[in-house]
């Protein structure tokens, strides 16, 4: 994958915590973005070849269009991230706001950005989300952007509208939706993958000629990182590299170097 420089890329997380203005958020700002840039810091130093942020202590989040100060929060952290490591580096803005994501990432100088629902719609605790791939695409081409779009086929923390095969969504994500790689995930953070599920996913994908990558979206823990490696071009790792295997909790060094390890034997 030529962002990531690699063909079993590790995309760490970095999970902020409630930003201003969401319930839980307890009046420190500086405290948060602190925290971001030492998880991003040890993410690095543990050999991830790349960072993934995003707003994941905002609950309950807004459907698709975040407010102004998130955005404007978003901003200053991902791009002092940006200052501060040197490799490639996402943005996710829960639960759907792709515009606002590929916003921060240009404006930033971020890589990519994951999009929950690009194409379709799925049904959600924030009701029925309908993709914007239409809207996201466009704005890419108006702001000038180039960075990466990656969208979620089967979103965990959903159910689908209605069934449909997953080789036509895998079709229409990476062909109308234009989507640059597909993300498959378990049914909730931290919860592993069906593989019958991601080798179906990458069949399709193949079946339409393209190289997009298919990542792994939640689930990916030392144990299973190679096996889902053999299949997958990748994975977003959080819950797995966090002290004590709690998702809000600091990233761990050591976990980060240990599951690096079994995909990178050489870093």
């Amino acid at each position: 994958m030529s962002i990531f420089d690699t063909d079993d890329a590790i995309i760490g997380m970095v999970h902020l915590s409630s930003l201003p203005g969401s319930p839980g958020y307890d009046g420190n700002f500086d405290t948060i973005r602190t925290r971001a840039l030492t998880d991003a810091h040890t993410l690095e130093s543990g050999g991830v070849d790349a960072i993934m942020v995003e707003n994941f202590g905002d609950s309950p989040f807004y459907r698709d269009d975040v407010p102004k100060h998130i955005v404007a929060s978003m901003t200053r952290i991902v791009t002092e991230l940006r200052q501060a490591v040197d490799c490639p580096l996402g943005v996710n803005i829960l639960r759907n706001d792709a515009e606002s994501a590929l916003s921060i990432a240009t404006a930033a100088g971020a890589d990519f950005i994951r999009v929950n629902v690009h194409t379709g719609a799925r049904l959600t605790d924030q009701g029925i989300i309908e993709g914007n791939a239409h809207e996201t695409l466009r704005l890419r081409d108006q702001i000038d952007s180039d960075v990466k779009i990656f969208a979620d086929i089967d979103v965990k923390h959903s159910a689908p509208v209605a069934e449909r095969p997953l080789s036509e969504l895998v079709d229409e994500t990476l062909g109308r939706g234009r989507a640059d790689g597909v993300v498959v995930s378990g049914v909730g953070t931290g919860h592993e993958v069906d593989t019958d599920l991601l080798e179906s996913a990458v069949s399709a994908r193949d079946e339409t000629g393209s190289d997009a990558p298919v990542l792994v979206g939640s689930g990916t823990t030392g144990e299973n990182v190679a096996d889902l490696l053999e299949i997958a071009d990748g994975a977003i790792v959080g819950t797995a590299l966090k002290e004590g295997g709690e998702t809000t909790n600091e990233v761990d060094e050591e976990k980060v170097s240990e599951l690096v390890s079994r995909v990178h034997p050489e870093a």
